[in-house]
């Protein structure tokens, strides 16, 4: 069986499921598809493209090709991609599933970022976006003429793991929750009335005979769970966090990657939104009254 090397740069941030389940899926989507080959992933923070020594620029070059992706590559944290850094690399690149962030409240993205991303774009030989407000935002900044395709976000076809510790009933209505507490400033404009709200969804449904499960995607969100009442915590690796929601009834969640984890597993979801990227992803499943805006 060939070998080949895939350089493959994405955030990395393994205590946030959301991130750590679109590298998960991405890997293993290209395995999956690249079933002739035996690959070798090397892994690159997303940082590279901002701050990349010329090691790792050799390291990349001595890969077979360069994926970046999938998730929220196009956030204001990681900006601006150094171009120098971008031309020195000779390998193709592909840009798999990738989409844009901003959250409520915080600023739009400089000029001198918006170009970096257009020109990180048009180096590429394959882009492809999770949401159409990504395609049709990057089109208007200077990507017109460039073949982009909309495939939404791996993390939805992300590989389930039965987890057998962790039993859930199939006699009752089974409700999860997850809330925004991965540092997002916003969170405590409107903290009070989430909790408040939250907790009178757990007391109605848990008179009808309801488990409220609360699904962490960040660890943060510990310092905020003594606020709800009588909930179970699921907190385990992604893909059995995936299969948990399978699980459900339903999911009323704020991480955006609650609701594709639970689209994915073809639960119904409501999303409280407190990202451009929760409507948009709202919008890509064609059911935009999902997103529900905390405001």
């Amino acid at each position: 069986m060939k070998k080949i090397k895939i350089a493959h740069i994405h955030v990395w941030d393994k205590k946030n499921k959301g991130d750590f389940g679109i590298v998960l899926a991405v890997k293993d989507l290209l395995k999956e598809n690249l079933n002739n080959f035996k690959i070798e992933f090397i892994d690159f923070p997303i940082e590279f493209l901002r701050e990349g020594t010329n090691e790792d620029i050799k390291k990349i070059n001595n890969c077979n090709i360069v994926v970046l992706g999938g998730g929220g590559i196009f956030y204001k944290y990681f900006m601006p991609f150094n171009k120098k850094i971008i031309n020195n690399i000779k390998k193709p690149l592909i840009i798999f599933g990738v989409g844009y962030i901003k959250e409520i409240g915080t600023r739009k993205m400089e000029e001198k970022e918006l170009e970096s991303i257009v020109f990180l774009c048009q180096k590429a030989k394959v882009v492809s976006f999770r949401d159409n407000y990504t395609k049709n935002f990057l089109v208007q900044k200077g990507l017109a003429g460039k073949e982009i395709d909309v495939i939404g976000d791996p993390a939805v076809l992300l590989n389930e793991e039965k987890d057998k510790k962790i039993k859930i009933s199939k006699d009752k209505i089974n409700i999860g929750l997850n809330l925004n507490y991965s540092g997002w400033l916003g969170f405590g404009w409107w903290q009070n009335k989430i909790i408040q709200s939250y907790n009178v969804i757990i007391k109605y449904y848990q008179k009808n005979n309801a488990d409220i499960y609360y699904m962490v995607h960040h660890p943060g969100e510990y310092k905020i769970l003594n606020n709800l009442n009588n909930v179970k915590i699921i907190d385990v690796y992604p893909k059995k966090q995936k299969y948990i929601y399978s699980k459900m009834d339903i999911i009323i969640g704020m991480m955006l990657h609650s609701c594709v984890m639970s689209f994915g597993a073809l639960t119904p979801e409501i999303n409280l939104a407190y990202d451009i990227r929760n409507f948009n992803f709202a919008n890509f499943i064609k059911c935009p009254e999902l997103a529900i805006a905390p405001n």
